[in-house]
């Protein structure tokens, strides 16, 4: 291996190590060589939903559910996501049999988000038309909800949007991006870049917030992968508008959260910005 392999490596051997011991993702493996990486892995949610109670029946229709409608590669990436993001948030409309009346089957336990079970896989080799191989794949029940492209110091942080970017076209691998959510490339001498599909590269976002954690590429992840964070942005810092999808700023996110204390408390106030 070239020393410039082995300086990538080293980044992603720390990042791995990052989510494995202080964010506490369960570590799924190295997926280079691994066949048929899905962006939902139904064994990873069956045992999710085993935990739950969630009947046979029920789990058989959820799933058919999901994959239908994360599958359709006939509709553009925007609506399928706005589809599988509706499921993630408002829970699988089923029946367990004809007649009987209709449940709601949760893929993610948003009340309790440590009840989920996060994890990471490396090296995803995923195939489409062209095979293509993500860094970092993040998993919630076994859905793929985030991924990370790093790339070592010299060399600039859009070269993993651009990376991001290209996958999500047809020709790459674009139906793995029907569950994905956030988006992110880094590096650690200018930290981490996050958006959400299709986005842009001048629109991909900083997330600034203090920390005593020196390197910025660390400091970022462990801030916006906190699980409950995560799972938090997700669900309440995510709209679909007219046809583009959008994440919260860190200053929207913070500017949200001091509201809602203050309507709390029966307050007042202005946000600026």
């Amino acid at each position: 291996m070239s020393k410039v392999g082995q300086r990538e490596r080293a980044t992603q051997n720390r990042i791995v190590k990052l989510f494995k011991e202080t964010l506490k993702y369960r570590y799924l493996g190295n997926w280079e060589e691994r066949p048929d990486n899905r962006n939902i892995e139904e064994t990873l949610l069956r045992a999710f939903f085993k935990e739950r109670r969630v009947s046979e029946a029920l789990v058989t229709k959820a799933l058919y559910e999901l994959n239908n409608v994360a599958g359709d590669q006939s509709r553009d990436l925007y609506y399928v996501n706005k589809d599988v993001y509706e499921l993630l948030r408002y829970g699988v409309k089923v029946k367990a049999e004809t007649g009987e009346n209709t449940e709601t089957v949760w893929l993610i336990d948003w009340d309790e988000p440590l009840n989920n079970h996060f994890a990471i896989a490396e090296e995803v080799t995923v195939s489409g038309k062209n095979t293509k191989r993500p860094d970092i794949v993040l998993y919630v029940n076994g859905i793929a909800l985030g991924v990370l492209e790093l790339k070592r110091s010299i060399v600039s942080v859009s070269e993993g949007i651009r990376q991001n970017l290209d996958n999500q076209k047809k020709e790459f691998i674009q139906s793995f991006f029907a569950t994905m959510q956030l988006v992110m490339a880094g590096n650690d001498t200018q930290g981490l870049r996050y958006a959400t599909i299709e986005t842009p590269e001048k629109y991909y976002l900083t997330w600034k917030e203090e920390s005593d954690v020196e390197n910025p590429l660390d400091r970022a992840l462990l801030q916006l992968c906190d699980k409950t964070r995560f799972l938090e942005i997700i669900h309440d810092f995510i709209v679909f508008d007219l046809g583009t999808k959008k994440i919260c700023r860190h200053n929207q996110y913070f500017g949200v959260r001091a509201a809602q204390a203050r309507v709390r408390a029966r307050q007042g106030g202005i946000i600026w910005h």
